[in-house]
């Protein structure tokens, strides 16, 4: 059988500008190691669990102002815990075990830097959340 631990870090991107040194907290080393590049891995399916989020909610999305779309998805990561642990399960399935193991020491401070990172991804794409009429 393959190992999973190998194949997930196989597939994840390497970002350049995430560094981890020894002088950052345990915390933030995890975010740049681990988290940063599994959100990068799974940017394009938290963008589409994202249109599906809107569309579940008929569509009002499209009828907001810029800024209030911002709030918008701030407030479904924030607020609607249903669909934050549905974003965080989607993250946290790329951990190897041993990531596991370090996120589950201090998971409620890794969580908001996580849906953080999520939340900051999905209003930087906010272009591609544009409404298409077929």
């Amino acid at each position: 059988m393959e190992n999973r631990e190998s194949n997930l870090l196989a597939i994840r991107p390497q970002l350049l500008n995430a560094r981890v040194s020894e002088n950052m907290s345990i915390d933030e080393q995890f975010q740049n190691k681990t988290i940063r590049p599994v959100i990068k891995l799974q940017a394009n399916l938290l963008l589409e669990v994202f249109k599906n989020y809107i569309k579940k909610r008929k569509n009002t999305f499209y009828e907001l102002s810029l800024e209030k779309r911002f709030d918008f998805i701030e407030n479904a990561i924030q607020k609607d815990m249903k669909f934050r642990n549905s974003l965080k399960g989607m993250i946290i399935g790329q951990f190897t075990v041993e990531e596991y193991l370090v996120y589950i020491k201090n998971s409620s401070a890794l969580n908001k830097r996580m849906m953080n990172i999520v939340k900051e991804r999905l209003q930087d794409s906010i272009q591609l959340l544009e409404h298409k009429v077929a």
